[in-house]
């Protein structure tokens, strides 16, 4: 399995002029030095992969054992096709990837990993919140039906935390290849289910402290928990 970490966006949200995987937090380490150390703790480091694009040298320089691939359109596309990608040079194998903005108790990955034994694709959500930033889900004879951030009446909303099995993978590289440049990854996996009938479960990591760090407030309520 290759774990990828999509790091390429500008993310001016947030407002930072370097990267957003390096935004410092009150414990004095970085989110993407947090996720490193979670992700290695439980998988090998040699096969953690992640995309960079926005001031690019900045993470690398800060990482040099992770292994990195570039989008060169970080600028004008979205996290669909950082992850296609990434997918690319991984086209046989099942894949655990996080946006590069999460920051999460590790012990979540315990609850991820009997998923991952199984082999079964999912969505790791948080049922306790459904934001309207956020990308919500509906289920489906308990896999997820609708996946985006227009969904109505959503049961939760996913947390950034994903993984696709490795028979699952070539069709998924082929609908990320259909997205429009602005996609966000979701919009694969919401038409690998509407056509394809792809079954992906939603896994519930609510017991977990867990965030994606979009805005100052989102930083703020991190810095809480931590």
């Amino acid at each position: 399995m290759k774990t990828i970490i999509l790091a390429a966006g500008i993310g001016s949200r947030l407002g930072n002029p370097y990267p957003k995987a390096l935004t410092p937090l009150k414990n004095g380490k970085s989110i993407m030095e947090m996720m490193v150390e979670s992700l290695s703790s439980y998988f090998s480091i040699n096969d953690l992969l992640t995309v960079v694009g926005f001031k690019k040298n900045s993470i690398m320089e800060r990482f040099p054992d992770i292994t990195y691939i570039y989008n060169p359109y970080f600028d004008t596309t979205n996290t669909s096709k950082s992850l296609l990608c990434a997918l690319k040079k991984c086209r046989d194998e099942s894949v655990l990837w996080l946006n590069g903005d999460v920051v999460f108790d590790p012990l979540l990955l315990n609850e991820l990993v009997p998923h991952i034994e199984k082999d079964q694709s999912f969505v790791a959500v948080n049922t306790c919140s459904v934001a309207d930033e956020e990308v919500k889900y509906t289920l489906e004879d308990g896999y997820i039906q609708n996946l985006s951030k227009e969904v109505i009446n959503g049961l939760g909303e996913a947390v950034g935390i994903n993984y696709i099995s490795a028979k699952d993978v070539p069709l998924f590289i082929k609908e990320l290849e259909a997205c429009e440049a602005q996609d966000y990854f979701e919009k694969g996996l919401e038409v690998m289910i509407a056509k394809h009938q792809t079954k992906i479960q939603a896994v519930d990591i609510s017991k977990f402290n867990c965030m994606e760090v979009d805005f100052k407030e989102d930083l703020e309520h991190v810095n809480s928990f931590l």
